[in-house]
């Protein structure tokens, strides 16, 4: 890695993800060096083939929840990814993904305390569990089940955000924290157990589509470059309360899977199954902050969010 002196530096744990090596993409476009680093239990070096070879980006593959030691004098900021980020991941990587929630997210503040970098921890809507005011806004504290199957990553992001306050407050760090709502687009698990890669797979391979509950439970998409747009503009702000970034059109999940089938053509039913413990009935993003302090908006409609997305999978269910 032949960072330039004038570069900045950005860490990026959970760099080989989803997010991460979008995020990772943006940092180098915008003149950054980047070390990402990734234990790749639910990252994937192909998200970050096409970097090899540059000479402003490292990888290393390493455990956050162990202690991070890097030799670079000079890192200007951390963004702390690294994180199991489905219900299928919680089920299966319980006890990994509280770890990293705490013992990630308390050396990805230790590594920014002593190389006097800015950090930026990536949050998640779960903070507020399932929902009792609509749409969400940032003052609201939240209803979780702290002991459910999906209590692991909600209480984990929400100590996570507790972590880093306390950092600002008594460290003097300059933190930041995004609250990320539902987000889709190119480089998705195909079998994360999300809904987009989950209904985009079983339409392409005309299966049925699955439903929990009866479809009237509501999430809001956006498109990872515009997530990845609010992120950027976060981490170079002087804001340090958490901020929504997420896109405020909202539709039921029956409404997204009659989308599927009509961008697909696909001729897949639909099936119904029980609702999952927990599963949050509403989630809609108040992003009145992020306009206010970031002048930040999604510009990407759904349609041509999604367009991309399932020619995305329809190239890579050939691969697999």
């Amino acid at each position: 890695m032949s960072a330039k002196k004038s570069n900045p530096i950005s860490v990026v744990t959970g760099g080989a993800g989803f997010l991460g090596s979008h995020l990772t993409d943006r940092l180098l476009a915008e003149g950054h060096s980047v070390i990402a680093i990734d234990n790749l239990i639910t990252g994937n070096l192909a998200n970050i083939g096409h970097l090899v070879g540059n000479a402003d980006y490292r990888f290393i593959k390493h455990n956050v929840s162990n202690f991070i030691m890097l030799p670079e004098e000079k890192i200007d900021y951390i963004f702390h990814f690294a994180s199991p980020a489905s219900p299928i991941d919680y089920l299966e990587l319980p006890i990994p993904t509280l770890k990293v929630g705490a013992l990630g997210t308390h050396n990805a503040l230790g590594l920014a305390k002593a190389k006097k970098a800015a950090f930026l921890l990536a949050s998640t809507s779960e903070c507020y569990g399932d929902p009792l005011v609509h749409p969400q806004k940032e003052d609201y504290w939240g209803n979780v089940n702290p002991i459910g199957p999906r209590g692991v990553y909600d209480e984990a992001k929400r100590f996570a955000e507790a972590m880093t306050m306390a950092y600002h407050r008594y460290h003097k760090i300059d933190t930041k924290i995004v609250r990320i709502f539902n987000t889709y687009g190119p480089r998705m698990r195909l079998r994360d157990g999300r809904v987009v890669p989950a209904f985009i797979g079983q339409a392409l391979s005309e299966t049925p589509l699955t439903i929990f509950g009866d479809g009237s439970q509501t999430r809001s998409f956006c498109y990872v470059s515009d997530l990845i747009d609010g992120i950027f503009q976060l981490a170079m702000s002087d804001f340090h309360e958490p901020v929504n970034i997420g896109n405020p059109r909202e539709m039921t999940i029956k409404q997204f899977a009659e989308e599927i089938l009509r961008i697909t053509g696909a001729k897949s039913k639909i099936e119904y199954k029980p609702l999952p413990v927990d599963d949050p009935k509403v989630r809609q993003p108040d992003i009145t902050r992020a306009k206010n302090v970031l002048g930040w908006e999604p510009k990407v409609q759904f349609d041509e969010g999604i367009r991309k997305t399932i020619d995305y999978f329809r190239e890579h269910l050939k691969d697999s």
